[in-house]
């Protein structure tokens, strides 16, 4: 494939489509264009010529005159059957769809190696961050001992609204559907499904683990108190919800996507509105920041524009580290995490899930909280995890090894505490 014969087959015509056109329209060096385009919606008006669009999939799969798939559609399953239809007929893919990606990565990494065809996806990732890329060509031979970052740009302008602008978090996601940065189903961003979907691609690139999204713990921002948003401001925390894979002592990895609260020096309290944010840490390079937007049109098209030319040159993922680190899993049994829990009179977690209990606290008028130690399993698992009214929220440390240190005695003041309030009788 050289620069004079790049002609796309697009799926998508929305937010991301448009801005891939006018990319490619303002990029006269790349020389490529927009053959037929394939949509859904048969009453939309667009603004370019009828003759492009197609409401067969297999018009512009077949299209021998078109040598690139570009998929940008929101709808996962047909994403698939898109990326599985084009690779098969030998084309070269180009997507964004991480959704489509996270649940099918090892078949469509199979699928590349029996097709010898490539499948590119900078813009699933951090859209206009070049994180794959750098984390399967610069990280290649560098053992990474973490990746942790702000990944939705959606809930991040969503936080930033709340935190700066003081709105409610329903006048914030209202915002972000408008500007585009939130998905059409707002549920994917807000309640960390759409980070945990990028933290499988960035599993696989960084330490060669292809993970399956359900055994990620996921939580998102949707269940935020406001005693939980007190407790930050009191403390001079910001919350930021954040990805985190990070080896561990024992070989293995633990891995979440947890709204977090950090220290205002920390890079990732820098990452406003719908920027992204991720910070890599490895053994010879030390501790590297990158930072761009994370959500918008153009944007996320620059991606797709990146990868494109990648594919000029023959670019394709070699996927190196799935070989040298075989046996590399996903261990929550060997991780912890210092977390916060508010809650009320009608739910509480259960002290039992907590190898250390450091801070209790109880107001009439907010509720309840308490501090403590817990496994990355137990949590996982805690029946109570998803009740209503508990809220969920990170300390500011990193994710780490289960330690077998004797834990410090929880408090005088906590203990007396829990003997006389009756009302939270499960702690």
């Amino acid at each position: 494939m050289n620069r004079n014969d790049i002609r796309i087959g697009l799926f998508g015509f929305g937010v991301v489509g448009q801005g891939l056109h006018t990319v490619l329209e303002r990029t006269p060096g790349l020389r490529a264009r927009i053959g037929r385009i394939g949509v859904k919606d048969r009453t939309k008006a667009r603004n370019l010529p009828a003759e492009l669009f197609t409401f067969d999939r297999d018009e512009v799969l077949d299209d021998p005159t078109l040598n690139v798939i570009v998929e940008l559609i929101d709808d996962a399953d047909e994403a698939y059957r898109i990326v599985m239809g084009a690779l098969r007929r030998g084309k070269a893919v180009v997507t964004a769809n991480k959704k489509m990606l996270a649940e099918h990565l090892q078949e469509l990494i199979d699928l590349q190696r029996e097709t010898n065809t490539p499948l590119l996806y900078e813009a699933a990732a951090c859209a206009s961050l070049p994180v794959i890329r750098n984390l399967e060509e610069y990280y290649d031979t560098d053992l990474l001992e973490a990746v942790e970052g702000i990944i939705n740009g959606s809930t991040n302008y969503i936080l930033t609204a709340m935190h700066r602008d003081a709105l409610t978090f329903s006048a914030a996601l209202r915002k972000a559907q408008e500007l585009g940065f939130a998905e059409s189903n707002p549920a994917l961003d807000v309640e960390g499904l759409d980070a945990r979907n990028k933290l499988v691609l960035l599993l696989a690139h960084a330490f060669g683990l292809v993970a399956r999204p359900e055994d990620i713990l996921a939580v998102g921002i949707t269940g935020i108190s406001e005693l939980a948003s007190s407790y930050a401001r009191e403390k001079g925390l910001v919350l930021k919800l954040v990805a985190e894979a990070r080896r561990l002592p024992n070989g293995g990895v633990a891995a979440a996507v947890l709204p977090t609260l950090v220290r205002p020096e920390h890079e990732l309290a820098r990452v406003q509105d719908e920027y992204n944010g991720l910070i890599t840490q490895s053994n010879f390079a030390d501790r590297q920041f990158f930072l761009g937007k994370g959500a918008g049109a153009v944007p996320t098209a620059s991606a797709v524009l990146s990868d494109l030319s990648a594919l000029t040159y023959g670019y394709r993922y070699e996927y190196k580290k799935l070989h040298q680190q075989s046996a590399l899993s996903l261990t929550p049994a060997a991780a912890e995490a210092d977390i916060l829990v508010t809650f009320g009179a009608d739910h509480a977690p259960d002290r039992a899930d907590f190898s250390t209990v450091h801070e209790y606290f109880h107001s009439q008028e907010l509720g309840y909280y308490l501090t403590g130690t817990i496994g990355l399993e137990q949590l996982a698992q805690a029946a109570w995890l998803r009740l209503p009214g508990i809220s969920i929220v990170r300390l500011p440390a990193p994710l780490r090894a289960v330690t077998t240190a004797p834990a410090p005695e929880t408090n005088t003041i906590v203990q007396a505490a829990w003997a006389t309030d009756e009302a939270v009788s499960p702690l």
